[in-house]
């Protein structure tokens, strides 16, 4: 069976980040350790991307969790801290958050 048959499904979540970024590394651990596929957004590889975190969030910080509400609305989640306790709740397994 392929890894992403296994993961959970993610709809209305994309997280900003980049790949030599520490903060966005521990959260990329945490989704896989929930087995959560959530689309990324590269803002070092795809430059309309920053742009759409700086329009949508405010800010060009990553990693930033876009958590899109059944209202249509957008809400931007930063600090990896944040991000890892909002998917462990959301997906249920909070000793997740708990990296080393």
């Amino acid at each position: 069976m392929s890894e992403a048959l296994d993961k959970a499904p993610a709809a209305g979540l994309a997280l900003y980040h980049h790949e030599l970024c520490g903060a966005c590394l521990r959260v990329r651990a945490v989704m896989e350790r929930l087995g959560v596929d959530i689309e990324l957004r590269d803002v070092r590889l795809e430059p309309e991307r920053r742009q759409e975190l700086l329009e949508g969030g405010g800010r060009q910080t990553v990693p930033c969790l876009r958590i899109d509400e059944p209202d249509g609305e957008a809400t931007w989640l930063y600090e990896s801290a944040d991000i890892a306790a909002y998917l462990a709740e959301r997906f249920g397994q909070r000793s997740a958050v708990n990296t080393p």
